[in-house]
């Protein structure tokens, strides 16, 4: 068992740095939902494609 830890460490450690960095990304995601602010839309319909079909002016 210590054979394979030390052969695949670099591994590991890429692995567990991957599933932290998803973790804290579906964090924050579910922070944003729950204090209101949309998950796509930053507001600024002066530079957004869709800001002829908005929904987020509507929802003001």
């Amino acid at each position: 068992m210590l054979s394979f830890l030390k052969a695949n460490i670099a591994t590991i450690v890429v692995v567990l740095l991957i599933i932290i960095a998803v973790i804290l990304v579906i964090t924050s995601m579910n922070k944003r939902k729950k204090s209101g602010k949309s998950l796509t839309c930053g507001g600024n319909c002066e530079s957004c494609a869709m800001r002829n079909n908005c929904s987020y002016k509507d929802n003001q």
